[in-house]
């Protein structure tokens, strides 16, 4: 346990952003997870409205991972890492197969 006032502190501040990270990393894994169903429900029934969602799915989770990487919560390059594996499921499924 903290014996001073400092310690104390940064227990609170350290407790604080564990928080606040978790609900980062908890809100992104739910909209890659969004994204990835759109993906697969467009591949199901492909459609305008579906492929929509598909981008309007794909661009909230880059807002989310972007402000998790400017806030600290991820490292850039793992931000880039997920993003680069959102837009490469997002390719194939939008693109035509040659």
């Amino acid at each position: 346990m903290a014996n001073n006032k400092a310690a104390k502190k940064r227990i609170d501040v350290a407790e604080r952003n564990r928080l606040r990270n978790r609900n980062y990393k908890s809100a992104l894994r739910t909209l890659m997870k969004r994204c990835f169903t759109a993906c697969d429900a467009y591949q199901a029934t492909p459609g305008d409205e579906a492929k929509a969602t598909v981008k309007s799915t794909l661009n909230a989770a880059f807002s989310k991972i972007d402000k998790a990487v400017k806030v600290g919560v991820l490292h850039r390059n793992n931000g880039a890492n997920q993003k680069s594996r959102l837009s490469a499921v997002v390719r194939r499924v939008l693109e035509p197969a040659s």
